[in-house]
């Protein structure tokens, strides 16, 4: 596949001003290994010939970089359009000038709370530091947003923030998980529970619908629920939003650390995801390297586990994003547990779990069957399948769910035990050799399909049809 980054995000310094109790970085001075200013221009330019159409300036604290100026500048005009995310510190209208002046495009500032909350976040007067920095880009045009990271420290106070944010008139507003790692790591406490995504997402939602500020949920924050949905619409101001489809660590954007070291995501630190130094290798041998970024590239849904191995969007979301998982459980293809469709599906999966009447069940899914809505379904038809596990039509119906939740492996093992019980079930070898198919063996579902064709009495056009098109692929 020709991967084609548009974006990425650089910590150009780990030094900082601050030191927050939920920085995920734990930045404090500048690292001796820092990338130089020749160094960090000539990244600027492998960055505009890859093609990239905007990137997003971090650290630590990017301002204390005293040629934070000079790498904008090269950057813009070069045609990459730069944003900045700071603390505001030492946005002064000197440096708001000078911002402006090197052609910057959006200025982020980090602001976790009102004042008492965010000062105790960050430092004595860093609320005032950042009201400060708004009204100075404001006061020269310059695009602004704010980021907010949620933790049990902030989440009560969100709308008391979002009122202080629209007097200020930022423009937009990010909000994120808070995630264990780096400072916060050390204050489990101040961690959210996974019930309060929902939360979330409800007040991204009504803050949406007011208008009054553009909010966008991180790619931390989801998924699959009509609400987070109308908030993206409604932010991007279009009627075509698509659905999470995977993280874009190496497949459309990646991280470069403070001392070139090339990565995924700047937040998936682990050194067994660096992929490369710019010290030692060009940018674009690196994004090129067929074994570069391979745990991305490479992911499927097979490789999750838990519930996110038998979603639905297993396929398409790939458990959402990968360093929740990872610094929530301490792997990527853990389940997802912050994951707001999955923890519908946990409800879901109790209610049916109090039914005792297999029959029931067998009537619940095929009705929801009828209805396309697969995976509640297959909650209802596994619960009858531990139920009575020798019926074979729950097993068919269980079979057919499941190969619509994408789990063809399962679809093939429900299929094989109504086989076992009638091999001359047509309707069973057929959803077998589909489920082999989608697994592979092309070779046995064409045997299996056979079989099934054999076994019907009469022309069943859909039945002759997948044969038709296993042959045709086969050849």
């Amino acid at each position: 596949m020709d991967y084609r980054p548009i974006t990425c995000v650089w910590e150009v310094t780990m030094g900082c001003n601050m030191r927050c109790g939920h920085c995920g970085s734990s930045c404090t001075n500048p690292l001796p290994d820092e990338l130089n200013t020749d160094e960090a221009l000539d990244v600027c330019g492998q960055i505009a010939d890859m093609g990239l159409k905007w990137v997003t300036l971090s650290g630590g604290e990017p301002l204390t970089r005293k040629d934070i100026t000079s790498l904008i500048r090269r950057l813009s005009e070069r045609g990459v359009s730069v944003n900045i995310i700071t603390n505001g510190w030492l946005l002064d209208m000197d440096m708001a000038c000078t911002l402006k002046e090197s052609g910057v495009g959006t200025v982020a500032i980090s602001i976790d709370g009102t004042k008492e909350i965010h000062d105790k976040i960050r430092m004595k007067g860093a609320f005032e530091h950042a009201e400060q920095a708004f009204g100075n880009l404001k006061e020269l045009k310059i695009k602004t947003g704010a980021v907010t990271t949620i933790t049990k420290q902030n989440m009560d106070i969100l709308s008391s923030l979002k009122e202080e944010l629209i007097r200020m008139g930022v423009d937009t507003w990010q909000v994120q998980l808070g995630l264990p790692m780096g400072n916060l790591k050390e204050r489990p406490d101040w961690l959210l529970e996974p019930e309060q995504v929902k939360d979330i997402i409800d007040f991204c939602y009504d803050t949406a619908k007011e208008g009054r500020i553009k909010i966008y949920p991180a790619d931390c924050i989801g998924y699959y629920t009509k609400k987070e949905m109308e908030v993206k619409k409604i932010s991007y101001e279009t009627d075509m939003v698509s659905m999470w489809d995977g993280c874009n660590a190496g497949i459309r954007g990646f991280g470069i650390l403070h001392n070139g070291e090339i990565l995924g995501c700047t937040s998936i630190r682990n050194r067994e995801y660096i992929e490369g130094s710019l010290r030692e290798r060009p940018l674009r041998e690196i994004w090129e390297d067929e074994n570069a970024f391979s745990w991305r590239r490479n992911f499927t849904k097979d490789k999750l586990e838990g519930s996110c191995k038998t979603c639905s969007y297993g396929s398409k979301c790939l458990g959402g994003c990968p360093n929740t998982r990872l610094t929530m459980n301490g792997d990527i293809y853990s389940e997802n547990q912050y994951c707001a469709y999955h923890l519908e599906m946990e409800k879901i999966e109790a209610k049916y779990s109090s039914y005792e009447d297999a029959k029931e069940l067998l009537l619940l899914g095929e009705g929801l069957i009828k209805q396309e809505v697969f995976s509640e379904a297959a909650f209802a038809l596994r619960r009858a399948a531990k139920l009575d596990s020798k019926n074979a039509q729950i097993l068919k119906a269980k079979a057919y769910a499941e190969y619509m939740c994408g789990n063809y492996e399962i679809c093939k093992e429900d299929n094989k035990k109504a086989i076992a019980m009638n091999e001359e079930d047509a309707y069973a070898l057929r959803g077998y050799a589909i489920a082999v198919f989608r697994l592979g063996n092309k070779e046995e579902a064409l045997v299996k399909m056979r079989k099934a064709v054999a076994f019907t009495s009469y022309a069943d056009v859909d039945l002759m049809e997948d044969l038709r098109m296993m042959e045709c692929i086969d050849k």
